[in-house]
């Protein structure tokens, strides 16, 4: 019973403080302390300069065991492709409308790494599972931009083309890039000057909180009352078959404690924040796909939470 209640414990700690600043969030637009303008600027600043500061930060000076990052970044692609054809497949047989099959499809696979998963993988594990999460988002998330791309093309023009401009994306990523940086320099053993440094890591610093302050203040309580059936069915996708893939996916891959934890807590987010975007750019359902960010990203809280403690009662996190 005492393995179940530091279970629990564990959970309440790697996910109440995601919440709590996702409420401050909600409470700072509410009483317009914070606005649509200020949360738009603010996540232009988290993305372009915060998150590849904290990465590059914790990579540069982590000890990167690639054994283990190669089999974590394996089973992570594994999940992520057996999400995709299983969703393609439902979609096929179950969505009619061309333009929601791929909002659905990337509902279902493309989780919220950078943010959402870099916070609850810091909250559960430090400075030691931020080392393996960066590596790890750096390279799904290439993988999720072209899986969106191709899935999302069923509303007309040269899939060739959108890959085209989807690979342009992925070379300037700052988060990408920033891990690319931070992996190379180790690797040649190029040093940084300590001022450089910490400056770098007091920016970094500021960009999970910020994003999630952001993310609560940009939070649209109506879509949950939105459930189409298409969005609906995308958030089940993703708050319980996704982790359960990614689950099953890791245990054939022989994961556990910390890659394990990593795999899974990646896998257990909401929808990442630009499956809106890229839906809308792109002639799908943008209405459902706003939907699916909203369901998800409360209910992603208590899907979450309930892994963890079966994850770590039965010791395998």
């Amino acid at each position: 019973m005492t393995g179940f209640w530091e279970a629990v414990w564990f959970a309440v700690s790697v996910t109440v403080p995601s919440i709590l600043l996702l409420v401050f969030g909600v409470a700072l637009r509410r009483s317009g302390q914070v606005d649509a303008h200020f949360c738009m600027q603010a996540s232009k600043l988290v993305f372009n300069y915060g998150l590849p500061c904290l990465l590059f930060v914790n990579l540069f000076g982590s000890e990167i065991h690639y054994g283990e990052q190669i089999l974590l970044l394996l089973a992570g692609a594994a999940a992520t492709l057996v999400l995709f054809f299983g969703a393609e497949l439902y979609a096929w047989r179950f969505v009619p409308a061309a333009r929601d099959k791929g909002v659905f499809v990337q509902g279902v696979f493309r989780s919220n790494l950078g943010i959402m998963g870099l916070a609850f993988v810091l909250n559960a594990y430090g400075s030691e599972g931020l080392a393996a999460g960066a590596v790890y988002t750096g390279v799904i998330t290439i993988l999720f931009n072209v899986l969106a791309v191709i899935t999302l093309s069923r509303s007309g023009g040269s899939v060739w083309e959108k890959l085209r401009l989807v690979g342009w994306k992925i070379v300037t990523n700052p988060l990408i890039v920033a891990i690319v940086l931070a992996l190379g320099m180790q690797a040649l053993h190029i040093g940084v000057p300590k001022p450089l440094l910490q400056t770098a890591n007091y920016v970094g610093n500021i960009s999970l909180p910020l994003a999630l302050i952001c993310a609560g203040a940009t939070f649209d309580a109506r879509s949950m009352l939105k459930m189409s059936d298409i969005s609906l069915q995308a958030s089940i996708g993703r708050l319980l078959v996704a982790p359960l893939v990614a689950v099953a996916t890791g245990l054939a891959f022989g994961l556990s404690g910390v890659p394990m934890g990593v795999l899974y807590l990646m896998s257990a987010t909401p929808v990442a924040a630009a499956s809106y975007v890229m839906a809308r750019a792109m002639g799908g359902n943008d209405v459902a796909a706003a939907n699916i960010t909203g369901i998800t990203t409360f209910g992603a809280m208590f899907s979450a939470a309930a892994g963890i403690v079966v994850l770590r009662s039965l010791g395998l996190m």
